[in-house]
């Protein structure tokens, strides 16, 4: 059957309800005929200009607020790429025939993104029904117009009171971030030299204000020309998770200088992480190098495979010794440990899920896209390596989960 071939700027403007499209400078780009009918204007009066010179808001409301409300809710939009739906809205218009007259008017409205190629909002769908003959109905005579105007007040109390709360608890969520953030990063150590062996780490947090700081990355110089490296992620996001992070990985970092290998460093981390609230089901990978013997020993407790890259260009994954994470049995098992040789000039890269795994995709999917990129930019030097894979793997509209990764040259 062939495809019919669809006029979308037509079906747009066709469409039943006020729908309008502005930039995210807030200048109106398109109307739909209903908004242009219901609001009064005309194309002319509209496309190209400022939201806020069409629309000012009623200067002899001082309590008005339907301004500020709908040029934050729409910064938002073009801030997180999400849709925001607003409360019950007071927003008077001034009519263009009879200046300096407004009517007050009551809308509902709804923001969302439209997103261009490179994941910036590059257009802003503002969706509005007026709601205004609603809240002026009324039930009938006497008693039942009395309690219809008491529903319609404490309706429009109750938006208002939505609209502050939820405010309110976006400023809590972005100070919570800020805090987890600065948690994070006094507890992550900082980059130090391995030796004469280049390396690179990197965190990255998510996009949303609580999906952050379940992630850390560990390495740890050992006697000889050897050190152990780790990277792990707490289940649960925030500062919980940033305080249990920060148990986890000062425990694994003390337990890989006293071990005889990885697998004994996670055993002594699960046992400790039994006496630690919110570190049930962490997922941890932990590798010892050792350049003296050109040999990598690793185990895994629920964490995706360490990559290798060998200098031949083939990509192999270190998963033949993975078990389940921390506190997933209810007895201590001793944990499993695989050894593998390296050739000088190899590149190990560590890293956490939020590098590879996509909702609704396979994790195979996400190895494979990984093990592409290192493949086409495996030449590169740790720093640009890891500044190369962050790019071209965490999607371009923000990663929804943090994001840690250690690359060593070998």
């Amino acid at each position: 059957m062939r495809k019919p071939q669809i006029d979308y700027a037509a079906v747009f403007h066709a469409l039943p309800g006020m729908v309008a499209l502005l930039t995210p400078d807030l200048v109106y780009a398109d109307a739909n005929e209903d908004f242009l009918r219901l609001a009064g204007r005309t194309p002319e009066q509209l496309l190209g200009r400022y939201i806020f010179d069409v629309f000012p808001e009623n200067p002899d409301d001082p309590a008005a607020a339907g301004m500020r409300e709908t040029q934050a809710s729409m910064l938002r939009v073009v801030a997180t790429g999400e849709r925001d739906t607003m409360a019950l809205l007071r927003y008077d218009i001034e009519d263009p025939e009879r200046p300096g007259h407004w009517v007050e008017h009551f809308w509902s409205p709804v923001n969302a993104p439209v997103v261009g190629p490179d994941g910036r909002v590059t257009l802003i769908v503002h969706r509005v029904e007026e709601v205004t003959e609603l809240i002026r109905a009324r039930g009938g005579a006497g008693s039942d117009s009395s309690r219809t105007r008491v529903l319609e007040a404490e309706l429009y109390t109750r938006s208002r009171e939505l609209q502050g709360l939820n405010e309110r608890l976006r400023r809590a969520q972005v100070r919570d971030r800020e805090v987890a953030l600065a948690l994070q990063e006094a507890m992550l150590p900082a980059p130090t030299p391995v030796g004469h062996h280049r390396a690179a780490v990197r965190y990255r947090p998510a996009v949303g204000t609580l999906n952050v700081c379940g992630d850390w990355y560990d390495m740890v110089d050992l006697p000889g020309d050897r050190i152990a490296v780790a990277v792990g992620d707490v289940v649960g996001h925030g500062l919980e998770a940033a305080c249990v992070m920060g148990q986890l990985r000062s425990a694994l970092s003390a337990a890989a200088r006293v071990a005889d290998g990885p697998a004994r460093a996670l055993e002594a981390l699960g046992l400790y992480a039994r006496r630690v609230d919110g570190a049930e089901s962490t997922t941890v990978v932990k590798t010892f190098i050792d350049w003296g013997t050109h040999t990598l020993t690793y185990s895994s407790a629920g964490h995706p495979p360490p990559a290798l890259l060998h200098p031949d260009g083939t990509v192999t994954f270190l998963d033949q010794a993975t078990d389940p994470p921390l506190g997933a049995r209810p007895q201590h098992v001793p944990r499993p440990e695989a050894s593998t040789s390296f050739a000088e000039g190899a590149t190990l890269v560590l890293y956490s899920d939020g590098l590879i795994e996509r909702r609704y995709e396979d994790i195979d999917t996400g190895l494979a896209r990984l093990a592409d990129a290192l493949v086409r930019h495996g030449q590169a030097d740790p720093e640009a390596l890891a500044d190369a894979l962050l790019a071209e793997l965490l999607p371009p509209t923000g990663n929804t989960d943090d994001t840690a990764l250690v690359i060593i040259r070998l």
